[in-house]
Parts: C-alpha cells; structure tokens; sequence
C-alpha cells in the first residue's frame, strides 16, 4: 500500500545516537529464563542496550535521545535507538546491504517493497513467532490476531509487524472516521483568486493551471510551479498512478478478477492530459528531478499551485504557511474526476498496513529486541509514544488523558520543533496503532483539519488486494520488476510528447513490451492470490 502516512513530526537530518551494542548472547539467555509469560518481557531487564535501526525513508529524521518522550522510553526500558537512514536513494542502500548479508538490528520499510520477500527467502529476518515463543510469549496478548493471520507466511510464520494496520472489522468500529492521505491541493489565495474553478474535467484542469500562471507568474520572486507531485522514482511516480486512479474511481476487480487499471480509458485520457499540460509549459522541469526535501521546501515557500499529493507528507510546511497567512494554505478540493463525475474511492488503512518492521538475524539481543517490539506494539507502548511522560508532556484534563496545551500549541505551530523538544503524537511511527491512539490524538485544528474532513467519506477498505503482486526472486518476481521498471522509465518520456498520436504509440510499445515480459504470468499470480485473500478475510470475519 502507497497510502503513505508520512507525519509532519518526522523532520531534520539522517539521525545518531550515542553507541551500545548489549550483552549478547548471555543477556538473551537471561531473558529467556527470566520471562513471565503473564507479564511484559520488558519488564525483566532494563540495562542499557541500543538497538541500530534502518530506515528505509530517506526523509526520516528524528534523532532518539533529542526530544522528552524518547528519553522517558529509554528510562523506562533501558532501550536506546541509533536510526539508520540512506542519505539517497533506499533501495541502493538496501539491496548492498542484503547484498553484504549484515542487517541493522531492525529494519522498517514499505510493506509493498520488494525487498521485503528478498529478506524472508534470504533468511535475513527472523520469525516473530518464535522469538516470541521463546522469549516473549506476552507479544500474543498485545498483538491483534487478526494482523497476525494476515502476515503469516506459507511456511507458518510471520516476519514481520504492520503499522497503520485496519482489519475489516476495525473498518466497521472506526470507519467513519477513518481518513485517507491521498487528496488534490490548492493553494487557497490562488484558487479563489482565478474563482474557484471546476478542476474535475482536463478541460476545467488545464483551464485553472494556466490561469494561476498567468496571474501568479511569481512567488516571492522565483517561478510559479503549476503543478506538483510526488516524487518520480524508478518505478514511475504514484501520484501518476494509484493515486490519480482512485481519483478516478476506477474498479480494482472485475467479474471477481483483478482489473487492469493501466489500461482504463479514463486513465489514459488523463495522462494525456497530464502531457498536454506540459506541452502547455504547465509542468515544471523541477517536478521530474526534485526529491521530497526539495519539494517540502517549495511547498514551505508556497511555490505549488496545485498538487497531486500526500496530505500527511506536507502537513508541517501547511502549518507554516498558516502561521504566516491563513488565506496562503493548501486546501483540498475536488480533482481529476472520471466522465460520471464519481466520488474517488480513496485508500484507507488497510489491515497490511503502510510499513513493517523486522528483526534482523544479526540482531545483537534477541530477546531485548522482540520485548522491545512487544513493548511499542503494547497499550502502553502506543500511549507512551503518542502522549509521553505524565506530568511532563501530558496529563489527566477533565477527565481524559490528553497532551499539555502548550505540547499542542507548539505541534500546531511548528511540528518540526515540537517534534524536536517533545517527540509525542507520531513521531516515532514505526509501530503505530493508528486505531488506539485515536482516544490520545490532540483534536484536528486548521489547516489540517479541512484536508482530514474533506477525506472523510471517500476512504475505502482495499484489503482484499494487499499482497497481490509478486516480489522477491520468483519468475512472477522478477517479471514484475522488469516490467515497474520500464514503466519508470516510460512514465516521464510519455509526459513529454509531442501529440497525442506520439503518446498513443509509446504508450501501446509499452503495452507490448509488458506482454512480451510475461504479464500473463503476473495476472495469473495476481488472480490467485486474490481468491486467497478473499478466503483468508473470511475466516478472519
């Protein structure tokens, strides 16, 4: 699942923390005898260890030890975390690092990535059920069985836990309020200055790009960008993807088998759109090369006027812009609609969650580190991350457990800094029970809050095809990754050409080159494990 729920408290540079490397093997067998299956194995040893942790976000850059929440975590547990962060692009670092076989002790990544099955087959992670068996048994009354089902691999065992995680029956406890990241922004000053426009046809799209350039050429003395997306990657861009197809509404099956999206002719029709605006001079070359620190930078400068984008990605840059001037936000409004005018179907959390979190075989204390897990997957641990110390960064306010008012006044204002002094709410989202905490979360205050709302009813539970695509070093694997791979490198070329008629040809030599790679075999993969899924869910109703 791309429905990232990147959070505004997560700024700053790669971090480091002060060095520790536990007592190996003598502290885990201690562990191990001293464990009370009634009891948090945590709680059987607090001496100092620090766990390396990589993070497969080049973005992530909160620094454990810096802020109050974190340091009341390692007093409580004796656990301190060094974060590993690539200072460029996560997959090179991760692949040289299963390359070398020398994991950091934890490892989060995105739970669609395919280095995930590259792990597991490698036999670089380590089961969670039997480190739990045999050193924590307390995890199974933390862990939602449901989530637990769901991961559980073909060999019986699971490698790994989900954050953000919603089964089926949490949709229908919390549905209502669930909300998604994907939204279409605007700048609001601009779009209600050009008067509100439709956006929702190409025709109302490109009519509204071109007259915000035209009336806003500048921003502060540099060049209006018309239009912003997610970052381009080798594997295409997701705004131009998933995203702009749940815009669209599109239909993920048909006739009880997976649906080829790419193919939609609505879809197409708004990738051509998409191109004739950059025949237009509406795309910015700085869309197709700018990472996500240089576009949190634009979007702090309001340099956007629109943008295909995550709203929890740009939540602190918003902020900012609102302190500054209200009337300068970004706000989200209708976008690129299909020819009924549907309502998007939105991604919600679905139960495999966003990312997940892995125990390296080389982790330097097993039991330290699937207690530690345990601990963060907890109530407790869920509370201590979300709201911190009592007396401290949260206390009982009319009858509620809830953040100091000066906590929330400060993460309203600047969420980097309070990120930096408090570290509570989402800062620390590795293992985050986004359902649990929903009785700690500080109410939505603007600007978010409109983002949020305007979510609210058009969020969809896409469960049912999570895990669908092939990974890892199978046939269907290896196709799959040829195939992401071309679509990367076709993606950018089919936004600059020259006519329709030109992308019309490219765009069907890729149809051609996909069939040619063996995408029969990825329909046939994806066909089946959507049957599986559909029974799983069933059993886990």
């Amino acid at each position: 699942m791309f429905a990232a729920i990147i959070l505004s408290l997560t700024v700053g540079v790669t971090a480091c923390s002060p060095g520790g490397s536990g007592n190996d093997k003598a502290s885990t067998e201690k562990a191990a005898a001293a464990v009370n299956p009634n009891e948090p194995g945590w709680k059987s040893s607090k001496e100092p260890i620090t766990f390396d942790w990589y993070m497969n976000f080049s973005w992530f850059g909160a620094k454990w030890g810096e802020d109050l929440t974190s340091q009341y975590i390692t007093d409580k547990t004796g656990v301190s975390v060094n974060f590993i962060v690539p200072p460029g692009n996560e997959n090179e670092k991760l692949n040289t690092l299963i390359a070398s076989g020398d994991l950091p002790d934890f490892i989060t990544i995105d739970v669609s990535n395919d280095a995930v099955q590259k792990m597991i087959e490698g036999k670089l992670v380590l089961p969670l059920n039997e480190l739990a068996d045999q050193y924590d048994p307390y995890f199974y009354k933390t862990a939602d069985p449901a989530k637990l089902a769901w991961m559980k691999k073909e060999d019986g065992n699971v490698y790994g836990f989900p954050n953000a995680s919603s089964s089926s029956e949490d949709f229908k406890k919390y549905g209502e309020n669930f909300t998604s990241a994907q939204t279409f922004l605007v700048r609001k000053d601009m779009y209600e200055a050009i008067g509100s426009p439709d956006m929702r046809t190409p025709e109302g799209f490109l009519g509204a790009l071109q007259a915000a350039k035209e009336k806003f050429p500048e921003v502060n003395g540099q060049p209006l960008i018309p239009l912003g997306l997610q970052e381009f990657t080798d594997i295409g861009n997701n705004a131009l993807g998933d995203h702009l197809m749940n815009f669209l509404a599109l239909p993920r099956e048909q006739d009880g088998e997976i649906y080829d999206r790419t193919r939609d002719p609505e879809y197409i029709k708004w990738l051509k759109t998409f191109a004739e605006a950059n025949r237009q001079g509406l795309l910015s070359k700085d869309i197709f090369i700018d990472k996500r620190p240089q576009m949190e930078e634009k979007i702090a400068q309001g340099r956007y006027f629109a943008m295909m984008y995550q709203r929890t990605d740009m939540s602190a840059q918003n902020a900012s812009l609102y302190q500054q001037d209200p009337n300068s936000v970004y706000i989200a409004v209708d976008g690129p609609s299909n020819t009924n005018m549907d309502q998007p179907t939105l991604s919600g959390p679905g139960i495999g969650g966003w990312t997940l979190t892995m125990i390296s075989k080389n982790v330097k204390d097993k039991a330290r580190a699937v207690q530690f897990l345990t601990y963060l997957i907890s109530e407790e641990g869920q509370k201590d991350t979300s709201l911190g110390q009592k007396g401290i960064t949260y206390d009982t306010i009319d009858g509620k457990d809830q953040l100091l008012p000066e906590v929330i006044d400060l993460m309203n204002k600047d969420g980097g800094a309070a990120g930096k002094k408090y570290g509570v709410s989402y800062q620390y989202w590795m293992l985050m029970d986004t359902n649990m905490r929903m009785q700690w979360d500080a109410p939505s205050v603007e600007p978010g809050k409109q983002l949020e709302d305007w979510t609210k009813g058009k969020t969809v539970d896409f469960s049912l095809y999570e895990g669908i695509n092939p990974t890892g070093t199978s046939e269907e694997g290896i196709v799959s990754n040829k195939i992401n791979q071309e679509w990367g490198r076709v993606l950018p070329k089919l936004l600059f050409t020259k006519s329709d008629a030109e992308f019309d040809d490219m765009f069907n030599k890729y149809l051609q080159f996909r069939e040619s790679a063996g995408y029969n075999k990825i329909i046939a993969y994806q066909n089946a494990k959507l049957q599986k899924n559909k029974e799983k869910l069933v059993t886990l109703q």
